[in-house]
């Protein structure tokens, strides 16, 4: 799947690169959300929880129309969220 990355809506410093936030897509065990929240209803948004390949942990907020994901914001995990990144991934090599 290719990324649309024509003037994102966030701010890319220098410790967040395209390429992480690629790589946190393509990381084996990332956890992919549907939001069930009527804030998300008008336009489908879907959370991704993802590690790129040098092990940085990305919360993602992105659209897709099959074809293409539209990555809206990421950011860093918080606490919370690494530590459900790796209980799902705990569940999943249990299997």
């Amino acid at each position: 799947m290719e990324f649309d990355w024509n003037r994102p809506p966030f701010e890319l410093d220098g410790s967040l690169k395209v390429r992480n936030v690629e790589e946190s897509f393509e990381d084996p065990f990332a956890v992919r959300l549907m939001p069930d929240s009527p804030r998300f209803s008008v336009q489908a948004r879907y959370f991704n929880l993802g590690r790129s390949a040098t092990g940085i942990g990305l919360f993602s907020v992105y659209r897709t129309n099959g074809r293409s994901i539209r990555v809206l914001l990421s950011r860093p995990f918080t606490e919370s969220e690494d530590f459900f990144y790796q209980r799902k991934r705990r569940q999943t090599l249990e299997g």
